[in-house]
């Protein structure tokens, strides 16, 4: 019984034997993913830009003083002086201030989105991979049907949907959110998906079934765990994708409105003045393709991490 009982609680098979002085110690899957984390450059790179966004989001003011509605035409098309490091736009507003407190609403659509897409993923795929038999086939059809559908152009259509149903002077930001997380789920849950399935048939599992656990603590317990970390960087991708998506969709007149203040939304208006002047444009795209590039770098450097044969 204690053989089961070991096999039962390992956490996460596969890990490196660590020799000691004592006895060999296994180091788990994650250990040997945060080792290699440690000595890649790529990793470092993108969670500091990743961070440098966050704080720009959450608080703006460490970054520049000045008020992104302060707006004045006297100013318009002025050159950098102060704070205003890239100068004033057509309407003599700070063009940097309105860059840095664009990322709020940025980060705020990726992770609300990416949010709502891990937990509609979460509960597909791991009741789809775990259960299988005919929820799986209804579970993976729908998954299909959605996934057949154009995100951008089905995000078009909602957000027009939406937004035309809102009639309470809203930023809009919570049906940007609403119309990606209900159609970014579906890579996140097909991943989840064949990792439970190839988790629920290794030896730990049967030896808690044999223990007599039940399918609740199976699959949080001891099959979540060894499956999650795929799902992981589905989503950390997803979420500069989302950023991305939200960016053209404010573009395009449909995502955020009113007074919100977003790089798709600058970067809109900006170009149709570029002949004026090139700063507006330039500096919300560069702080847009930085950020979504920061979390594509980031899931990448933690797949290649998780992922053995990479090693």
């Amino acid at each position: 019984m204690s053989d089961l009982q070991s096999i039962a609680a390992t956490e996460a098979p596969g890990g490196t034997p660590v020799k000691g002085t004592g006895e060999e110690k296994a180091r788990s899957l994650g250990q040997d993913a945060w080792r290699d984390l440690r000595h890649n450059w790529i990793f470092w790179f993108a969670s500091a830009i990743a961070l440098v966004v966050i704080l720009m989001a959450i608080v703006p003011s460490l970054f520049t003083p000045n008020d992104p509605a302060d707006c004045a035409l006297s100013r318009q098309h002025a050159p950098g002086s102060g704070w205003a490091l890239f100068g004033y736009d057509f309407q003599g507003c700070d063009i940097y201030a309105r860059t840095v407190y664009g990322a709020r609403a940025s980060i705020w659509v990726g992770v609300l989105s990416t949010a709502l897409a891990s937990t509609v993923g979460l509960i597909f795929g791991l009741s789809s991979g775990f259960f299988g038999g005919w929820l799986d086939a209804i579970l993976s059809r729908i998954t299909d049907i959605v996934l057949g559908i154009p995100l951008l152009l089905a995000a078009i259509v909602l957000g027009k949907r939406l937004a035309s149903a809102d009639t309470g002077g809203s930023s809009g930001l919570m049906a940007v959110v609403v119309v990606l997380g209900i159609l970014g789920w579906t890579t996140a849950a097909r991943v989840m998906r064949s990792s439970v399935i190839s988790a629920k048939n290794q030896d730990y599992v049967a030896a808690a079934r044999m223990l007599g656990a039940g399918n609740f603590r199976i699959m949080f317990r001891h099959i979540l765990p060894n499956a999650i970390a795929p799902f992981i960087v589905v989503l950390t991708i997803a979420l500069g994708q989302f950023i991305a998506t939200e960016a053209t969709l404010s573009f395009l007149g449909i995502g955020l409105k009113g007074n919100a203040i977003s790089w798709g939304i600058d970067i809109s208006t900006a170009s149709k003045h570029v002949r004026e002047s090139a700063p507006p444009l330039v500096a919300p795209s560069m702080f847009l393709a930085m950020t979504v590039l920061a979390f594509i770098m980031l899931g990448d450097a933690i797949r290649d991490a998780f992922d053995p044969k990479l090693r």
